[in-house]
């Protein structure tokens, strides 16, 4: 008789994400189909496993003084409480109220990713955010603070040798303020992980792509819901 296995179940979720990325690597050879795929390996794992309250997606995000991030490869975005959303002919943009977690997916993690990351990742977080009193039956809320937006990137394979030692944390450590990577995954080799006093821990091994799943769950769990949107901030650009 077959019994279930907990470790089996989530070991299998790592193993999957990596074969499918090391075929990336190995079958595809022009570099833009090779970064799409890549990305969709983790846009897929997102949409499948995170809660419904939330949505992944490559998107652009922008703010009610009409400002415009870049595209971002992963967007993870409250789906429940944000009812602004443009999506036409796949291209998604989302307000910046609604974002969690934004990620840069490569194939290749190194200096110059972390620091291409590390753009990308700003032009989010610097984008501005309102946030309204809630209203509920016994009275009003005071407007939510604002809060920290995760940031990340995911790859498949390192460049470095080892593949997380000291140049991993030296280049992480590089980026600050709106710059700062929280955490991250290097499928092939582990995670990294950005604490509240700005120390990176490295995870070597583990099942990588699992643990970076848990702790991102882990962490969207901790900044709780997304602030009120001030639809009328957005509304005002009907008139330009």
């Amino acid at each position: 008789m077959n019994t279930w296995s907990l470790s089996r179940l989530l070991a299998s979720l790592h193993d999957d994400i990596e074969r499918r990325l090391a075929t990336v690597r190995e079958s595809f050879g022009h570099p833009t189909t090779k970064g799409d795929a890549s990305e969709y390996v983790w846009l897929q794992m997102l949409q499948t496993y995170l809660p419904r309250r939330y949505q992944a997606e490559k998107a652009h995000v922008v703010d009610s003084n009409g400002v415009f991030s870049e595209q971002v490869d992963v967007v993870v975005f409250d789906r429940q409480y944000s009812p602004f959303i443009f999506h036409y002919e796949g291209q998604i943009v989302v307000p910046a109220e609604s974002v969690y977690a934004i990620f840069e997916a490569k194939q290749t993690i190194r200096a110059g990713e972390i620091e291409y990351a590390e753009d990308k990742i700003a032009t989010v977080r610097r984008l501005h955010r309102t946030s309204l009193p809630i209203p509920h039956a016994g009275g009003i809320y005071p407007a939510k603070p604002l809060t920290h937006i995760l940031g990340g990137l995911v790859t498949f394979e390192s460049d470095w040798s080892p593949a997380l030692g000291q140049p991993l944390i030296d280049a992480l450590e590089r980026g600050d303020g709106d710059r700062r990577l929280d955490l991250g995954c290097v499928a092939a080799h582990g995670t990294f992980g950005c604490d509240a006093t700005h120390c990176y821990t490295i995870t070597p091994q583990g099942k990588p792509a699992t643990a970076f799943l848990l702790e991102l769950i882990a962490r969207l769990q901790s900044s709780a819901t997304v602030p009120m949107i001030d639809v009328r901030a957005y509304a005002r650009w009907l008139a330009q």
